[in-house]
């Protein structure tokens, strides 16, 4: 591995996305401002000022569409407006114009693969005949007498196919409620662009464009040993005529989700007119280890710089296991098809980690993601009542798995309000010890999880800019490494401390030093 990686990021080829910061909201859980216990674009516009606070550039957020919630709004029955729990399309608007005048863009998340069974094209397609155009729009079969079309399994558990009265089936990759669009129908292919057109006219910066590589299938087709719908080659012409879209209204982000193994086939995605940029779930899934972090980082730089494309460095999201959580069990890694609800874990030392965890993330080149709540330490909540969980997962799973509840628990704003200042009796309880974690109980503090944060995020945008890095050998239980504008990162992942380079001045560390010395699971950035 060449020890002078640089990021592919110039402040001559930047747009914002290249080296932004940005949060993810997931507006059932972040503020409810109107009492009914469900987070909504009131309890978002009365809490931007936090955001702002905390030094990101950039919000996403999940689905906010008209949707039975079937899957937490990835079951979306109408792409162009605004689920009444949430408000309203004029709200949204407004929540648009009052991030920018923060300075904070708005990425919204566009679901492609799916739509809700009450979406009225699917509606149309259950009253129309087989064969007819309106079933055309998805992947309706004949079956094999009683068996389905084929043997495809749902990625929520179970069959990917379910029948109608008449007969026929339909494919659904993810639960029964949200049908497969069939991307090979032209009017499918303009309905996403009208989408996109939609949104841009209303100020959206971005679009997270959810589970981006299994739009292209062939359920028809003989098995031709590669995944039967994930990665097709197909998919690229859709994302080109997105990006020619995007490309028409100026600084706008294509982010795609990408869970790909192959980083040859991952990089085809990042083409200079595809997509803008993609998550990296590497490392949000690599163990808590120098040598695998080290493969990481240097893997995601020498696949992105040839690209001129930007990094992105993810710790968690909505459908993964807190990191307080994860780092704190025996095996750190994550899989998400193995959530290890349950196993041991030290939170104390989950805390830790994480914390030094989140000063590597915001030091490496390119952007980095923050998801609501992992800037207040909180972990997953993995005691949720059987009774008030709701992800698909548990259900397809017999009951086995439970989810990804667990990581969607509102966030606490105020020790003593009731519903920990969320707003009203939140949609999933809440530990009673999360009071010491609320916003409010931190802001005093600049020791806290919160502390740490909103001055990683400012010094990360005032000193760390763009550029590349040179690691730096500090020994195979450290990471550390010098970014272009003279600040050093160093990480110990080891179990005993490490002495600092002499003559340097530590800037910020994820827990105290001792001695000069960096203890184990911990960073700083040195100037």
């Amino acid at each position: 591995m060449a020890e002078n990686v640089p990021s592919g990021t110039t402040p001559d080829s930047a747009g914002w996305w290249r080296g932004a910061a940005i949060y993810q909201v997931y507006l059932r859980s972040f503020a409810d401002g109107n009492g009914d216990g469900i987070g909504d674009l009131a309890g978002l516009r009365g809490h931007l000022g936090h955001l702002a606070d905390l030094g990101v550039d950039a919000l996403w957020l999940n689905p906010w569409y008209p949707s039975p919630m079937v899957d937490g709004g990835y079951d979306v029955a109408d792409y162009r407006d605004i689920d009444p729990v949430f408000g309203t399309l004029a709200e949204a608007e407004k929540l648009i114009e009052e991030a920018h005048g923060l300075g904070l863009r708005v990425i919204i998340d566009i679901v492609p693969n799916h739509c809700s069974d009450r979406h009225a094209w699917f509606q149309e397609a259950l009253r129309a005949e087989p064969g007819s155009a309106a079933r055309e729009r998805f992947w309706f079969r004949p079956g094999r007498g009683d068996a389905p079309p084929n043997d495809w399994e749902s990625i929520f558990g179970g069959p990917a196919w379910t029948r109608v009265p008449d007969g026929e089936w339909y494919l659904h990759l993810f639960a029964p409620e949200q049908p497969d669009f069939n991307w090979t129908n032209p009017e499918v292919r303009e309905e996403f662009l009208d989408v996109l057109r939609f949104w841009f006219d209303r100020g959206v910066d971005g679009i997270r464009i959810d589970s981006a590589a299994v739009l292209v299938k062939d359920p028809d087709a003989e098995p031709d040993g590669r995944d039967p719908y994930t990665d097709r080659d197909g998919v690229h012409d859709i994302y080109r005529a997105w990006r020619r879209t995007s490309d028409g209204y100026g600084d706008r982000a294509l982010i795609g989700e990408l869970w790909l193994p192959d980083q040859d086939r991952f990089a085809a995605y990042l083409a200079p007119d595809e997509l803008h940029t993609a998550f990296n779930f590497d490392f949000l899934g690599c163990p808590w280890d120098a040598a695998a972090l080290r493969r990481v980082i240097d893997t995601t730089l020498e696949t992105h710089t040839p690209l001129g494309a930007p990094p992105t460095w993810v710790l968690s999201n909505h459908d993964v296991t807190r990191p307080v959580t994860r780092f704190g069990r025996e095996d750190t890694s994550f899989d998400l098809n193995e959530r290890r609800h349950g196993a041991p874990t030290d939170l104390r030392l989950g805390l830790r980690r994480s914390r030094a965890a989140a000063l590597l993330a915001m030091a490496l080149p390119g952007s980095v993601y923050v998801y609501q709540g992992e800037e207040l330490g909180l972990w997953e909540v993995e005691d949720l009542p059987e009774e008030v969980l709701e992800d698909p997962i548990w259900f397809r799973s017999g009951r086995t798995d439970r989810g990804r509840d667990g990581c969607r628990v509102p966030i606490p704003w105020s020790g003593d309000a009731p519903g920990l200042g969320f707003g009203g009796e939140p949609w999933l309880p809440q530990p009673a010890a999360w009071r010491d974690l609320a916003v409010e109980a931190q802001s005093g503090d600049p020791s806290s999880t919160l502390g740490l944060y909103r001055r990683g995020l400012r010094l990360r945008r005032e000193l760390l800019g763009y550029g590349g890095m040179t690691w730096r050998p500090m020994g195979e239980n450290v990471l550390a490494f010098d970014r272009e504008n003279g600040i050093t990162c160093v990480v110990n992942l080891g179990a005993g401390p490490v002495r600092l380079p002499e003559g340097r001045e530590p800037l910020l560390a994820s827990d105290p030093l001792e001695r000069g010395e960096l203890p184990p699971d911990t960073a700083v950035w040195l100037r």
